[in-house]
C-alpha cells in the first residue's frame, strides 16, 4: 500500500469533472435492485480472456472480497494490507482504470479471520454524493463516509464485533434506505442492526438481534405490500421494518449462519444457509411464518438469483441448479466446479456465474434445460462477485503472486 495517498492536487484536478451519477451506475451490493439483476439494455461479452474484451486492466492494492460499485466516472474499492494492517477505500477512473483517489481509514487492529476471509469484504455502496464503507476493526464495526473526491466526511464506530467460538471476521455489506445507511453485526458475544444518518453518521435507530454467528447481509424490498429489511441466519428469516428496525415477523428456519443476501418474489423471499446445516428455503413474507418450500442444498457464501419465477442457486460444490420458484421442483442440475464463494448475476437473458478458481460459467437463464455458452478463465481466484454499467462487466480477480487485479470486460 506504498501508493495509498495520492497527490492531493492531481485529485483535485482529476476529480473537477465528476459532477453527477450515471443511471446505469452499480452502486451497492448487488446492484441498483438488490437482486444481482443488470437493468434491461445492459450487453456484455459471454467470452473472455486475459487480453481478449479487455477494455482496461488495473493492480488493487492489497485484499479483499468487496464487490466493486460503480459511481459515476468511478470504480470504488475496499481492500486491506494483511502484512502493514492497512485498511483503505479506493476510486478508480471508470473509463481508463487510473487510479484516482486512495484514503487509508485504519492501520493495526485486524482481528483473527478464517483464511478464505479478508479484512475488506464489506462492498461498499453510494447515494451519488457519499460514499459509504464499513470495517472491523479492534472489535468493532466502523462506518466511514467520503464525498467523490474521497474526502472524509464523517467517521462512526456502529458497534461490537467480538465472535468467540469461530472467529472468522466480518463480511456483511451496508445498504441504504431513505437517508439512513443500515450496517448489521452477528456474532455470539454482540449482535445488532442499526440504521446511520447518511448525512452525520448520527445512529437513528437499532435493533438487538440473537447473539449467534451470522455473516448475511442485510437488503429491503417491497415484498407483500410492504417495505422490509430482509436478513437472513441466526436460525431464521427475519424482517425488519427499514425505517424504524422494529421486527415485522421471524419463521425459524434455515440454520444459524449463513453469508448470502436473500432474494425474493411479490409475495415470498428465499434464502440459502450452510452451518451446520446445509438448507435452502422459500418463506411467505406476509407475516404468516409458512415455509413453502426446502431443500438440502448449500449455498453458503454466495447468494442466489430469482428470474421469470425460476430460482437459480450455484451451491458450495460448484452444482448449478434451478428451481421452479413457487414449488420448489428442480428443473434441473448440472455440476460445474466449485468451490463457489461469488454470487451469480443476470445481464439480459444471461447468468454469469464465477467460482473461487478463477472461471466464469456463462450459460442461458433457461428453466428447460442447462445451456452453456461460455467457460472463461481470468486470474488464479475470484472472490468478489462482478458488477456491470454501461455495457462494462468488472471483475475482481487474483493472479500470479496474489497479487488483485480490477478487470473491464467489454465488446471489443
Amino acid at each position: 500500500m506504498k501508493q495509498l495517498i495520492a497527490s492531493t492536487v492531481a485529485m483535485v484536478v482529476i476529480l473537477a469533472t465528476i459532477t453527477q451519477t450515471h443511471a446505469g451506475d452499480w452502486a451497492q451490493w448487488r446492484g441498483p435492485n438488490g437482486n444481482n439483476i443488470a437493468p434491461a439494455g445492459e450487453r456484455i461479452p459471454v467470452e473472455w480472456s486475459s487480453t481478449k474484451n479487455v477494455l482496461w486492466k488495473v493492480s488493487v492494492p492489497g485484499r479483499g472480497h468487496a464487490s466493486p460499485t460503480v459511481v459515476g466516472d468511478l470504480i470504488v474499492l475496499s481492500s486491506a494490507e494483511e502484512s502493514s494492517q492497512r485498511q483503505g477505500v479506493f476510486a478508480f477512473d471508470r473509463r481508463t482504470g487510473k487510479q484516482v483517489w486512495a484514503e487509508v481509514v485504519n492501520t493495526g487492529g485486524f482481528p483473527k479471520i478464517h483464511p478464505k476471509n479478508t479484512h475488506a469484504s464489506a462492498t461498499t455502496c453510494s447515494d451519488g454524493r457519499l460514499i459509504f464503507a464499513t470495517f472491523c476493526h479492534h472489535q468493532t464495526i466502523e462506518a466511514f463516509a467520503f464525498d467523490l473526491s474521497g474526502k472524509l466526511q464523517w467517521k462512526r464506530t456502529v458497534g461490537g464485533f467480538r465472535p468467540q467460538q469461530y472467529e472468522y471476521g466480518y463480511a456483511a455489506s451496508p445498504t441504504l434506505y431513505n437517508g439512513t445507511l443500515i450496517v448489521s453485526g452477528d456474532t455470539d458475544t454482540v449482535a445488532w442492526l442499526k440504521a446511520l444518518d447518511t448525512k452525520t453518521g448520527r445512529i437513528v435507530w437499532e435493533q438487538e438481534r440473537p447473539r449467534k454467528l451470522n455473516w448475511a447481509s442485510p437488503i429491503i424490498a417491497t415484498v407483500s405490500g410492504k417495505e422490509q429489511l430482509f436478513l437472513s441466519g441466526c436460525e431464521m428469516m427475519a424482517a425488519y421494518d427499514p425505517g424504524s428496525g422494529k421486527p415485522l415477523w421471524s419463521t425459524p428456519c434455515l440454520t444459524m449462519a449463513t453469508c448470502g443476501t436473500a432474494v425474493w418474489d411479490e409475495d415470498t423471499v428465499y434464502a440459502s444457509g450452510g452451518y451446520p446445516k446445509p438448507e435452502t428455503v422459500a418463506v411467505k413474507a406476509d407475516g404468516s411464518g409458512r415455509i413453502v418450500w426446502r431443500n438440502r442444498v448449500k449455498c453458503y457464501e454466495q447468494s442466489m438469483l430469482l428470474h421469470n419465477g425460476y430460482l437459480y442457486g450455484f451451491s458450495d460444490t460448484g452444482v448449478m441448479y434451478c428451481w421452479e420458484a413457487k414449488t420448489g421442483r428442480e428443473m434441473w442440475k448440472e455440476r460445474l466446479q466449485g468451490p463457489v464463494s461469488a454470487s451469480p448475476m443476470l445481464v439480459g437473458d444471461t447468468i454469469y456465474a464465477s467460482n473461487e478458481r478463477g472461471v466464469t460459467f456463462v450459460f442461458k437463464a433457461n428453466p428447460q434445460r442447462f445451456t452453456p455458452l461460455a467457460r472463461n478463465q481470468l486470474g488464479r481466484e475470484s472472490f468478489a462477485s462482478p458488477t456491470v454499467a454501461d455495457n462494462v462487466l468488472f471483475l475482481r480477480v487474483t493472479e500470479e503472486g496474489r497479487q488483485e487485479m480490477l478487470y473491464a470486460i467489454t465488446e471489443q
